[in-house]
């Protein structure tokens, strides 16, 4: 693919310097969106950093329940209980926008349950199994907040490699090409200025040369004496 050749005139030159005007603006634009987006990707990766602490500390928990129950409960009445408790896990999932970029937001529903809600019978099991659903409920709330957070994390650090592509692109790239543009088109037009004042001063000189060869014009002659 071939560049549009420039034309070398004085509207296109207007034109070009409007055109690094406008690039330089939005590459500035730019800039400061990108500080504000990795303004905001520490601060939403911090927030992840501490959500896996916390996560990972409810699933030592929940395992050491769950391990206590497997080894003092029946392991029947265990299963049965496990199986009595499925459920679909059902998220109302909205939209924000930071800087542009959408982020789900995932609506704060808790899934801890009471023991009448879990669907076992409180009387076929121990405390123990009421501990293990608990503690293993707690964890699967850490884990869809954990979840949102870290898709925010990677669209802004997405977005932030996209904006700083656009800006390198703007700043070795299309603002160079602008301005190489504009001093070519200057130079062609002072080149031209030169060779129109170089043949404009030929021709006078040339002028001035026929007019002194011709000499006086004839009504300029002396009149003879009557």
């Amino acid at each position: 693919m071939t560049a549009e050749p420039v034309k070398p005139t004085r509207m296109e030159l207007i034109r070009k310097r409007e055109q690094i005007r406008l690039a330089e603006q939005g590459r500035d634009l730019l800039r400061e969106k990108m500080d504000a987006l990795v303004r905001e990707f520490f601060r939403v990766m911090n927030e992840v950093s501490t959500s896996r602490e916390e996560l990972e500390r409810s699933a030592r928990l929940a395992d050491r329940a769950l391990l206590i129950a497997q080894a003092v409960d029946d392991p029947v009445a265990l299963r049965s209980a496990s199986f009595a408790t499925k459920r679909r896990v059902v998220l109302d999932i909205e939209s924000r926008s930071i800087m542009g970029v959408p982020i789900p937001v995932i609506e704060k529903k808790s899934l801890s349950l009471s023991v009448l809600e879990r669907g076992y019978s409180i009387i076929g099991t121990s405390g123990r199994v009421d501990e293990v659903a608990e503690k293993f409920e707690a964890e699967l709330d850490l884990i869809i907040g954990l979840a949102e957070t870290e898709t925010t994390l990677r669209r802004i650090g997405h977005e932030i490699l996209m904006t700083r592509r656009r800006v390198n692109a703007l700043e070795q790239v299309m603002i160079p090409e602008l301005y190489r543009q504009t001093r070519y088109i200057k130079i062609t037009i002072e080149e031209r200025e030169r060779e129109d004042l170089f043949r404009l001063k030929k021709v006078k000189r040339m002028l001035d040369r026929r007019k002194r060869r011709s000499g006086p014009s004839p009504s300029a002659a002396a009149i003879p004496p009557a």
